[in-house]
Parts: structure tokens; sequence; C-alpha cells
């Protein structure tokens, strides 16, 4: 049985905000070495957010608005996952109310500050892909293997 398409466009999403969260709490385990830590995570979820992009690109075929949609919302889903860990942290941890007052206020913001800023990015480069694509099947003599996408 086939799967409708939102169904199929949207697990991606759940995976990888499940990701982008699990990244950023795991990375943040260890004591040593912080900054280096802190980077490689940026860079796993850089590629997991490079990855994404390609997948709605050129597996879905989604328009640029719904790809950098679904980058977007991985992201802020991630981070509200993220401060949602940080938020149970400083319960288990016993961190002030002040401490935990600002954790709450981070379930609203951190998914504004990583949402917003990965659908700029998603939207600019999709569309960037979007014109290098039409552009390289307006080639003359190029011949193109549409019988290898899936279908629409």
């Amino acid at each position: 049985m086939k799967q409708p398409r939102r169904q199929v466009a949207l697990l991606p999403v759940a995976v990888l905000a499940a990701f982008y969260a699990t990244a950023g709490i795991t990375f943040a385990f260890p004591t040593t070495h912080v900054g280096a830590w802190r980077l490689a995570a940026w860079v796993v979820s850089g590629l997991a957010y490079a990855a994404h992009l390609l997948y709605e690109h050129y597996w879905l075929r989604n328009a640029a608005r719904v790809a950098a949609l679904h980058l977007a919302s991985a992201a802020a889903l991630g981070a509200l996952g993220l401060a949602i860990g940080a938020l149970v942290n400083s319960i288990s941890a016993g961190k002030p109310p002040e401490h935990q007052r600002l954790l709450l206020i981070a379930l609203v913001l951190w998914p504004l500050i990583t949402g917003v800023p990965a659908f700029v990015v998603g939207l600019a480069a999709s569309a960037l892909l979007t014109l290098r694509t039409r552009a390289r099947r307006s080639q003359p003599g190029r011949v193109d293997n549409e019988e290898l996408r899936p279908p629409r």
C-alpha cells in the first residue's frame, strides 16, 4: 500500500528533528574539549541539514518554499527537543527557579532562533538548486534519466 505524499514528506522532518535534539544533547555530555564537541555537533547537524535539503529537492522534488518549510520545521522541532532536554536537566540537577524560568522562555525562543534562519537558508539554497537544475536541463544535447526519478 502506497503512503500518502504528505506522510512521506513529513517523516524526514520528524526523524531529523529527533536527530538534531539527540545530537545536541549527546554532544553536550563530554566535559573536556567542550568547544571541539560543540563544533562537532554543528558539523553533524549541518551535514544532516544538507542531506535533508538534497532529499527534498532531488527525491521529493518539492518547491523551494515547501522544502524550506520542511527544513525549518525539522530545525525548530529539534531546538524544541533540545530546550525540553535542558529544562529536564535543570529540574533534575536542582538548579535555581530563575534558571528554570529562563529555560521555559527557551521553549519558545530556541525554535524561533533556529527555525527562522533555517527557513531563509533553506529557501535560498533550494531556489539556487532549482535554478541550477533548470540550467542543466536546458543544455543542448543533455539527456535526463527521468525513469530513474520517483513519480510525482
